[in-house]
């Protein structure tokens, strides 16, 4: 018998990956599913990424790298915090690793101790607070209401510091609301931390490049009271659609870079060298895809959110970014489907919703927040057009 760590009880597999794979089983079994849960663009990645990627093939660019990031990949970073965001950074101040996800976690397992707190703001990204737990922390969990558009405000974050708090973990645009925050509300955060010079601000700006409604991107590193305290992380595949590709990055105080490649040296030892060479073009590259593809993440935004709106016991914010909405199915709880019966809660209605429609959705519970469901509407507009209709229509059947 295997015996397994004892951390592993403190944490639970992804949701969203959870979803994701039942609607891959159902439709191997011959189920006509619609996949909603995992975020994911539809788009392909640029050809000229993928040229790149050939080219170092060819060239035998198939080696080892620096642990944290070849040279022209930390200049192609430190270009695009420089050119997009006013962001100084030197080589020794940017990471690179296999995915946002591996970065997020090697700078959490990097400066956390036990007892240590992280303030998560809900709803949130399902991977923030497993993260925390596998490092030792302790995840402090901050509800932010749909009427304060799922976002932290001053108030809940200065009653929620402590001499605990290590960092907090800001989304913007989140996963999975959608939401962003203005520069006037990052800056009220930032003078409530300036009060905390011990905590440390992570800012999670992978949706960076995905906003509607001409609303201008800012991230709390550009404040400069708290720069040298601001890890910001971003990466290639939300932006480029190089989701598989593996490469995320990000740029921060020194010792906490060197601490991460430390961490990373153990486990990977370093991101593919050819993913890093096809991530060099991304950020060096033709741009001009991505208002392209914004326009039409947009486009599908606007159906979805209209759609929903329509539908009985159904509420949804308009979000300003991100491909994924968040409404509420509050009222349609407690209510009756004529077939499957009671809908006992959020976990209960996409469940059922999948056993009887075959949408897979994600429960709100799953990102901190009951009572509400993820849609990712990076997919088509057809099968957009045919999952609102399922989701209208199992609706319609509660009583």
């Amino acid at each position: 018998m295997t015996i397994l760590s004892s951390s592993l009880s403190r944490i639970k597999p992804s949701p969203t990956i959870a979803v994701t794979q039942k609607a891959r089983e159902l439709k191997a079994s011959g189920v006509d599913v619609i996949a909603l849960g995992a975020g994911e663009p539809d788009f392909d990645t640029p050809d000229n990424v993928k040229e790149a990627a050939i080219e170092a093939i060819k060239k035998g660019d198939t080696k080892y790298t620096a642990v944290d990031g070849t040279q022209n990949l930390k200049d192609a970073i430190i270009n695009k915090f420089n050119n997009e965001n006013g962001l100084k950074y030197s080589r020794e101040e940017i990471s690179v690793g296999a995915g946002g996800k591996q970065v997020i976690f090697n700078a959490i397992l990097a400066s956390i101790n036990p007892g240590d707190e992280v303030l998560i703001p809900a709803p949130y990204w399902v991977s923030y607070p497993d993260i925390v737990l596998l490092a030792g922390g302790i995840p402090k969990i901050v509800i932010c209401e749909e009427e304060d558009e799922f976002k932290i405000t001053a108030e809940k974050l200065k009653k929620n510091l402590s001499e605990k708090t290590k960092w907090i973990i800001l989304n913007s645009p989140s996963n999975p609301t959608g939401s962003c925050y203005s520069k006037e509300e990052l800056d009220i955060i930032a003078l409530t931390l300036k009060d905390y010079p011990n905590v440390m601000i992570m800012s999670d700006d992978i949706y960076e490049h995905v906003v509607y409604d001409n609303f201008k991107f800012y991230t709390i590193a550009q404040n400069k009271s708290i720069f040298n305290r601001t890890l910001t992380i971003n990466g290639v595949s939300k932006s480029y659609a190089m989701t598989g590709w593996r490469i995320g990055y990000a740029g921060g105080p020194a010792d906490l870079i060197k601490a991460m490649a430390k961490i990373q040296s153990q486990s990977t030892t370093n991101p593919s060298s050819i993913s890093q060479a096809a991530a060099v073009e991304a950020l060096n590259g033709d741009q001009s895809f991505i208002k392209v593809r914004a326009k039409a993440f947009k486009d599908r935004r606007d159906f979805v959110v209209e759609s929903l709106n329509a539908i009985p016991g159904i509420n949804c914010l308009n979000p300003q970014g991100a491909f994924y909405v968040f409404p509420s199915c509050k009222k349609c709880i407690g209510k009756k489907h004529k077939e499957l019966g009671v809908i006992k809660d959020d976990t209960d209605f996409v469940t059922k919703l999948l056993e009887k429609t075959g949408v897979a959705v994600v429960q709100g519970s799953a990102f901190g927040l009951e009572g509400f469901f993820r849609i990712s509407y990076a997919t088509s507009m057809e099968n957009l057009e045919k999952a609102v209709k399922r989701i209208s229509d199992f609706c319609s059947d509660l009583s």
